[in-house]
């Protein structure tokens, strides 16, 4: 996820499909979340990624959504619901996004 922490909104609306799935994969780890994601940009704000995120998440196959959460699986999921999946999901989005302009580019 380093190569895609701290992107921010705009640069993630701005990049690739291909880079712009590749960030999205590593928040969820399944494709088809990610590429759903990747081709509704851009986003408008944080919050309407999030909930397209949340979206996505509930129209995961179960066999989708387990393979998904044994990926997360070394991180706290209590009782491996899609709710676990979502908030964990949130949060690597956020981490991925950073601040809101994101960190300036070297």
């Amino acid at each position: 996820m380093l190569m895609h922490q701290g992107i921010g909104l705009e640069r993630f609306n701005e990049i690739s499909r291909a880079r712009a799935i590749h960030a999205l994969f590593s928040c969820c780890c399944n494709v088809t979340w990610a590429a759903k994601l990747a081709a509704a940009r851009p986003y408008p704000d944080r919050d309407a990624l999030l909930a397209e995120a949340d979206i996505e998440l509930l129209a995961l196959s179960q066999g989708d959504l387990d393979r998904a959460l044994e990926a997360v699986a070394h991180e706290q999921v209590s009782g491996g619901s899609v709710t676990e999946l979502a908030r964990i999901t949130r949060a690597r989005i956020t981490l991925m996004l950073g601040p809101s302009e994101g960190y300036p580019e070297y």
